[in-house]
């Protein structure tokens, strides 16, 4: 169950990806899989072949990728989830959420 983000910012998001663009969106979420994280990010790409080589430059499983058309996208979440939102220099994100160490 996703909680805490905006029409607007799902709608933008959307968009992004539907465009071929690597887009993030992160939100408060609760899934009794895991219970020890409340935020997940998205990052999506309509593009699979970009998703797939976005997960590898990252360290991170393509098998994993929610392949939901028309917004295949990977979840982030955790420690993985805060590095690489540092690294895209998403600060918003980060401080919004409270994902910030």
């Amino acid at each position: 169950m996703a909680f805490g983000i905006k029409r607007e910012e799902l709608n933008a998001w959307k968009a992004s990806v539907a465009r071929g663009e690597t887009a993030f969106l992160t939100h408060y979420w609760f899934d009794a899989r895991f219970p020890q994280f409340n935020t997940v990010t998205k990052v999506g790409n309509a593009n699979m072949e970009r998703l797939k080589e976005w997960c590898i430059a990252n360290g991170l499983n393509p098998k994993y990728i929610h392949n939901r058309p028309p917004f295949p996208h990977f979840d982030l979440m955790g420690s993985k989830q805060r590095e690489i939102l540092k690294k895209e220099n998403l600060t918003l994100q980060l401080e919004r959420f409270r994902l910030h160490e």
